[in-house]
């Protein structure tokens, strides 16, 4: 039984103030094709390197079947990815969200998106990529209670990404993050998070300059991202409505109006290096499957 064309975006967490709570998706995507097939085989091709059946999207697919009680037999995967990896654009999340919705099809349904949302969240141990990769767009997310809600989408908008070109693994990020932090800090944060609903729902973008600060986590992994900071004002000055780190690292998003992306760009060239890229992308949808044209036999 061939299956249509999965599509996953990549996604961006934490948008500076909501750390491991908030998230957007964005308009690049994971494609997936999948079959049974007598024993289990994985072809890839796209960003980085990545071979073998213990990839995510198996482990995703296998963690789905097993939550409905189901035997995970054998799969053949094809995939492409565009996503950079170990940039912080959410490509284990996208792979771990098609591996999960795959064992959904696959059994009919029977998990769900909001299943889909709640095994992958559980794999990938923090929703903020997972829930915009099922959800599309803006989402706010908690793992425990799992719980996602989709947030305003701003129309008229685009990421400006600024992709260095090194990677930083993300358990080097969070080993970079304090245990304790001042009640200051936790308030500062907390306020700024708040924010992002309030902005997206009101349509007062303009707040969103402020609600992307963050003292969490940003100024502690900037050791392992030089520069970020000073290109963080820089893009705001440049007339970015919010600029963040994405997820772990090292990708820097500046969120621009349309037709205005220029001066973000420039902005952010010496933090990207000659040997970085820029992507400018819109807003994203969850995941999706699209038939595809298949020779008859």
């Amino acid at each position: 039984m061939d299956l249509p064309r999965l599509y996953v975006p990549a996604t961006l967490a934490n948008l500076g103030s909501g750390f491991d709570a908030l998230g957007v998706a964005l308009d690049l995507y994971l494609e997936v094709e999948a079959h049974p097939a007598p024993e289990d085989a994985f072809l890839y091709e796209g960003e980085g390197h990545v071979e073998g059946t213990d990839n995510l999207i198996h482990e995703g697919y296998r963690a789905g079947m097993r939550a409905l009680g189901l035997e995970p037999l054998p799969l053949r995967v094809k995939a492409f990815n565009p996503i950079p990896l170990a940039r912080g654009m959410g490509s284990s999340s996208a792979a771990l969200v098609a591996g999960v919705a795959l064992a959904d099809r696959l059994s009919g349904g029977r998990l769900g998106r909001e299943g889909v949302f709640r095994v992958a969240a559980g794999l990938e141990g923090h929703p903020d990529n997972v829930a915009p990769a099922v959800y599309g767009g803006f989402v706010a997310a908690l793992s425990e209670p799992p719980l996602a809600i989709p947030l305003p989408r701003p129309e008229g908008v685009r990421f400006v990404l600024a992709v260095p070109p090194y990677e930083v693994p993300t358990p080097l990020a969070r080993e970079a993050l304090p245990r304790e932090v001042p009640l200051e800090d936790a308030i500062y944060n907390l306020a700024r998070s708040a924010l992002w609903p309030a902005a997206l729902s009101s349509g007062r973008l303009e707040a969103l300059r402020e609600a992307c600060r963050d003292r969490l986590h940003q100024p502690h992994r900037a050791c392992l991202m030089p520069g970020v900071l000073e290109a963080i004002e820089g893009a705001l000055e440049a007339g970015a409505l919010a600029a963040f780190v994405g997820g772990a690292g090292p990708t820097l998003a500046a969120l621009a109006r349309a037709g205005e992306e220029a001066p973000v760009i420039r902005a952010l060239s010496a933090y990207r290096g000659p040997e970085g890229r820029t992507l400018v992308l819109g807003i994203g949808e969850g995941y999706f499957w699209k038939e595809t044209c298949r020779p008859s036999p």
